[in-house]
């Protein structure tokens, strides 16, 4: 899912309605920790997989 220039301007002018420009910060740093998170909990579910494989190559 790309996100071109216009569809980001879209979201950040509505953010900018909905929650005023003093809480934009907080909304993106806590989006970043977010995306922060999900990446890791995916990096680790990943060597999971991997590990798991080579164990199963490993015994055959």
């Amino acid at each position: 899912m790309n996100l071109g220039f216009g569809e980001v301007a879209i979201i950040l002018i509505v953010a900018l309605l909905l929650f005023g420009p003093s809480k934009l910060p907080q909304l993106g740093k806590a989006a970043g920790q977010t995306l922060h998170e999900f990446k890791r909990g995916m990096k680790g579910v990943m060597e999971e997989e991997e590990s798991a494989k080579e164990k199963k190559n490993s015994s055959n």
